[in-house]
């Protein structure tokens, strides 16, 4: 007896493990629900059921129950086996992931890295469009200088005021100034010995910015 539709790319029926090594598929069955609990109790969940169509000697078909399985739920379950039935299964598996393998080739996905440095060359030309924008803002080091303060005095300075505030390790401007244009993000990367990359995200000041802070501050204008 011949089944239909018996496997999905990287999983397989039960249908397909009970035809591929000859064993009653109720038996198979019956024994992967025996060792159903001590896979979730290690794993935290159940085997995948489901069902499949099955194709009667007469032509007619029916619905049988049967698990779907990932290649390690497979090999799990196949510790059960004798040597003869665990070789087939193992080999099979190899087949499905070589066929995987081609069908990738033929519709010409990209591999794991190349996506990853796709993505990490998309958020660099994020970051340099957003840094183009902020470039010609100042730092607080460097507004601060104008006023002959220290930035750490001109940061507390503009916390007394209400104008800034600090969360998340970095100062922000106060809601009720957000929409003035006072201020913009400038972005930092740096890499650690490992080569892990690090962003920073960290307030500057605009040219609005300095105004608004010279007439706070009592400073002649720019």
């Amino acid at each position: 007896m011949k089944t239909t539709n018996i496997y999905t790319p990287q999983t397989m029926t039960s249908l397909e493990i009970a035809e591929l090594t000859g064993k009653n598929h109720f038996d198979l069955l019956r024994a992967i629900r025996k060792m159903e609990p001590a896979w979730e109790k290690t794993c935290g969940c159940k085997f995948a059921l489901t069902s499949r169509t099955i194709i009667q000697p007469n032509g007619g078909t029916r619905e049988v129950p049967c698990y779907m399985l990932t290649k390690t739920e497979c090999l799990y379950i196949a510790t059960k086996f004798n040597d003869e039935a665990r070789a087939k299964l193992v080999l099979r598996w190899q087949q499905l992931e070589l066929a995987e393998q081609e069908r990738r080739q033929q519709l010409c996905l990209p591999e794991p890295e190349k996506i990853l440095a796709l993505a990490d060359e998309i958020i660099g030309e994020g970051l340099r469009m957003m840094n183009e924008a902020a470039e010609d803002t100042l730092t607080a080091t460097q507004v601060a200088k104008t006023f002959n303060m220290t930035v750490m005095d001109f940061n507390a300075v503009l916390c007394d005021m209400g104008i800034q505030y600090r969360r998340g390790g970095h100062w922000n401007i106060s809601s009720e100034l957000a929409d003035r244009n006072l201020v913009r993000l400038r972005t930092h990367v740096s890499y650690s010995l490992k080569g892990e990359k690090k962003i920073r995200q960290y307030m500057t000041w605009t040219l609005d910015g300095l105004r608004y802070l010279n007439a706070k501050l009592g400073y002649p204008n720019f």
